[in-house]
C-alpha cells in the first residue's frame, strides 16, 4: 500500500524528503506515472528497501534522485523505460551500498545518461554492470571504498565522455570500454598508481590526474602517437580528405553541428564537434588518422623533482651504473668472504674493515637495485613511475643507499681516527685501540647509521620523492633539518679524515721518524686516500647543501650524474684501497685460494715469511729487545700502510694488518 506522500509526489512537489515513516519502497510504487518528470528520494535514513520493479514504465523520467538513504541494496532501475533524452541519475551518500550489480541499468533508458554516482560504500562494480546503457558523464569520485571496477564493467555500454574517479581506492582502471573517455578526472586517487593500456584511452583529450608521472606517460603516448599520424599523412592516406576549416573555431563554435545517416541519433547528448569525432572512433576506428586532434591537457605537470625521463636519465648513466655497481659488489664480496674464512688473528684493522666492506656492499646493491628498475622499465618509467617509489622495493633501496653510504663514511673515520693515534702513540702500547674498544665503536656507529636511514621510513623527509630513491624531500621543517643535518654529518666526517691525515704526514716527517725513506710513498698514499673521500662528498655535499636551503644549484636530472658517478666512488675505491692492494689481505687471499688447491706456492712462501717473524719476535722478546713493552715506531707506522715496501733493514719488524 503506497504512503500518501507518494500522491503528493505525482502531482505537486515531486520529492521524498526527510520522511521517517517511509522504510520500503513496494514493487510498483512509481507504476505507470506517465506526466512525471522527476522523482526525488532524499534524506530518508529510515528507508532502508526499495522493491524490485518499484520504478516502473515512466516514460517522461528525465531526472531520478536517491541520495542519503539506509539502503543496502541497489535499487532496481530495469523498467524505467524513459525515452527523454540527457536523463540525469544521483545515486548518492547511501553507503550502506557496497556495490553495483550486473545489468544494473539496462532497460532504465536509450538516450543518453549523466550518471552521478559518488559519495556511496561502493567497493565493486561487477561485469557488465553499465550493459545496453548510452553514458555521457559518469562520476564515481568519493566511493572511497571502490577498489575495483570489472574489466567487462562496460561491456555492452557506449561511452561514457568522462569518467571521474577522483578519491577512490581504485588501484588500476579497466582496460577496456574507455576508449570513449574524452576527460579523465582522477584526483587523490592516491592509490590509481598505474594507468590502464593507454591504447584503450585513444579519445582522451584532457586529463586531471593525481600524480605527474601519470601525465609524462599520457604526454609522451600522445606525442608518438600523433607522430605516427603524420608519418601516416605523409605516406598518404586514400580515406583521408582534408575537409576541414581553414579557422579551426568554425568548428568549435558550430553549436548546430548535424549528423546524417544510421549513427545520427547516437549523438544526441554532445555539444561539440570535438565530442562527436572523439566518439567517432570508436564505430569507425579506421578513421583515426583522419581527425585532426587538439593537443591532450594534463595536468599535473611533471615538477623539479620529477621530471620526465628514465631512472638514468642519460644513456652513458646506464652503462655506467652497471659498471659501477658490479665493482662495488664483487670488490666488497671478495672482502668479506677473505676476511670472514682468514684463520689469522682478527685484529682491529680488520674488524673495522668488515664493517667498511659491509657498508660499501650496501651501496653496491642500492646501485644494483636501481639499475635493475632502470632496465626494467626503460623507455615507459613514467607509467611505473608511481608504483616503484611509492612501493617497498624503493624504500628498501633508500634505506640501503643511507645506511651504506652513512656507516661508510663513520668507519672511514674510525679507521683514519684508529691510524692516527696508532702512530701519534706508537711508544705506547697500553694505548692503542683493542677490539673490545673498537666494537663499541662500530655499535655506536650501527645504531646512529640505522636511526638515519630509519627516519625517512617513519616520516622525516622520504624516500619516494625521486626516482632514485633518495631523501630529497625537504617540504617541512623536520624534513629540511633532517636532510641538513645527514649532509652535515658526511662534511664533519671528510673535515675528520682530512685533519688526522694532515696530522699524520706531519709526524712522518718529523726528522726523528726512523721511516723518512718511505716519505714519498706514504704521501702519494694518503693523498689518493683524501683525494677519493674528496671526489666522493664534495660536490654531492656542495649541491645538496644548496638544495637543502631551497636554492638549488643543479636539476634533479643533472644531479644524477653526481649520484652514479661520483656517489659510490668510495665503495668501488674502499676494497682496493684499503684492503686488496695490501700485502696482509693478499697474504689471507693465497692462503684461501691454496684450500682450493690455486697458488700454493705463493700461499707457502707467505707462511714462511709469517712463520719468520714469529720466530724473530719470540728472540727479541725472550732477550729483551722489548723489556719496557714498547714497539718501535716504524713498526707500527708500517702496520698502518702496509701496502708501503719497507727499507729492507726493516723488512722483519713488518707488522701487517
Amino acid at each position: 500500500m503506497l504512503p500518501n506522500i507518494f500522491l503528493v509526489l505525482v502531482f505537486g512537489s515531486r520529492e521524498i524528503a526527510q520522511s521517517i515513516s517511509v522504510e520500503t519502497i513496494e514493487t510498483e510504487a512509481f507504476n505507470n506515472l506517465l506526466n512525471v518528470s522527476e522523482i526525488s528520494i532524499q534524506n530518508t535514513r529510515s528507508l532502508v528497501h526499495i522493491h524490485k520493479r518499484a520504478f516502473n514504465h515512466l516514460p517522461k523520467l528525465r531526472y531520478l534522485s536517491i541520495s542519503n538513504t539506509g539502503i543496502g541494496i541497489f535499487p532496481d532501475l530495469t523498467s524505467i523505460f524513459s525515452l527523454e533524452s540527457d536523463f540525469i541519475l544521483y545515486i548518492c551518500d547511501n553507503l550502506n551500498l557496497h556495490s553495483v550489480p550486473t545489468n544494473a541499468f539496462i532497460g532504465m533508458t536509450s538516450e543518453f545518461t549523466t550518471m552521478n554516482l559518488f559519495n556511496n560504500g561502493f567497493q565493486e562494480i561487477e561485469s557488465h554492470a553499465f550493459n545496453g546503457t548510452k553514458i555521457d558523464k559518469l562520476v564515481l569520485k568519493n566511493n572511497k571504498e571502490l577498489r575495483v571496477i570489472h574489466e567487462d564493467a562496460f561491456k555492452g555500454a557506449f561511452g561514457p565522455t568522462m569518467l571521474d574517479v577522483s578519491s577512490t581506492a581504485l588501484e588500476t582502471l579497466p582496460s577496456r570500454g574507455l576508449e570513449s573517455v574524452l576527460m579523465l578526472v582522477a584526483r587523490s586517487a592516491f592509490t590509481l598508481k598505474r594507468l590502464p593500456p593507454l591504447n584503450g584511452l585513444k579519445s582522451l583529450r584532457e586529463a586531471q590526474l593525481t600524480y605527474p608521472s601519470h601525465c609524462c606517460a599520457l604526454l609522451s603516448w600522445d606525442s608518438n602517437r600523433e607522430g605516427s599520424v603524420i608519418t601516416a599523412l605523409k605516406n598518404g592516406s586514400s580515406n583521408c580528405v582534408d575537409n576541414s576549416p581553414a579557422n579551426p573555431s568554425d568548428v568549435a563554435s558550430d553549436d548546430s553541428l548535424t549528423l546524417d545517416g544510421p549513427l545520427a541519433s547516437d549523438f544526441v547528448g554532445f555539444t561539440s564537434a570535438e565530442d562527436v569525432f572523439g566518439s567517432m572512433d570508436f564505430y569507425y576506428p579506421e578513421l583515426d588518422l583522419c581527425q585532426r586532434r587538439p593537443a591532450l591537457q594534463c595536468s599535473p605537470e611533471a615538477d623539479a623533482f620529477n621530471p620526465c625521463e628514465d631512472i638514468a636519465g642519460f644513456g652513458f648513466l646506464r652503462v655506467a651504473i652497471w659498471f659501477i655497481n658490479i665493482l662495488a659488489i664483487v670488490g666488497n664480496l671478495t672482502v668479506l668472504l677473505v676476511l670472514f674464512t682468514s684463520r689469522c688473528k682478527l685484529t682491529v684493522p680488520k674488524f673495522v674493515m668488515c664493517h667498511l666492506a659491509f657498508a660499501d656492499l650496501c651501496i653496491g646493491v642500492y646501485l644494483l637495485m636501481i639499475a635493475t628498475v632502470d632496465l626494467m622499465t626503460r623507455g615507459h618509467y613514467s607509467q611505473h613511475a608511481i608504483e616503484w617509489q611509492t612501493g617497498v622495493g624503493c624504500g628498501i633501496a633508500g634505506f640501503l643507499s643511507v645506511f651504506g653510504g652513512e656507516l661508510s663514511v663513520y668507519t672511514l673515520s674510525t679507521i683514519t681516527v684508529e691510524r692516527w693515534h696508532t702512530i701519534t702513540h706508537a711508544l705506547r702500547l697500553e694505548r692503542r685501540l683493542g677490539l673490545r674498544h673498537a666494537s663499541s665503536i662500530m655499535v655506536v656507529g650501527w645504531v646512529v647509521c640505522l636511526g638515519m636511514a630509519l627516519l625517512p621510513l617513519m616520516g622525516v623527509s622520504s624516500y619516494n620523492k625521486v626516482s632514485m630513491c633518495l631523501p630529497m624531500d625537504i617540504e617541512t621543517p623536520l624534513s629540511q633539518a633532517y636532510v641538513i643535518l645527514l649532509l652535515l654529518f658526511n662534511v664533519g666526517a671528510f673535515l675528520v679524515i682530512c685533519g688526522c691525515y694532515l696530522c699524520i704526514y706531519t709526524a712522518v716527517r718529523n726528522p726523528e721518524f726512523p721511516g723518512r725513506a718511505a716519505d714519498t710513498k706514504i704521501a702519494k698514499r694518503m693523498a689518493v686516500l683524501i683525494f677519493t673521500d674528496f671526489l666522493c662528498m664534495a660536490p654531492i655535499s656542495f649541491f645538496a647543501i644548496s638544495a637543502a636551503f631551497k636554492v638549488p644549484l643543479i636539476t634533479v636530472t643533472n644531479s644524477k650524474i653526481l649520484l652514479v658517478l661520483f656517489y659510490p666512488i668510495n665503495s668501488c675505491a674502499n676494497p682496493f684501497l684499503y684492503a686488496i692492494f695490501t700485502r696482509a689481505f693478499r697474504k689471507d687471499a693465497y692462503i684461501l685460494l691454496s684450500s682450493m688447491g690455486c697458488c700454493e706456492s705463493k700461499a707457502n712462501l707467505y707462511r714462511m715469511k709469517t712463520y719468520c717473524s714469529e720466530n724473530v719476535n719470540r728472540s727479541k722478546s725472550s732477550s729483551g729487545s722489548n723489556k719496557n713493552s714498547k714497539a718501535p715506531r716504524s713498526v707500527v707506522w708500517m702496520s698502518s700502510f702496509p701496502h708501503v715496501t719497507p727499507r729492507p733493514q726493516m723488512q722483519r719488524f713488518n707488522l701487517s694488518v
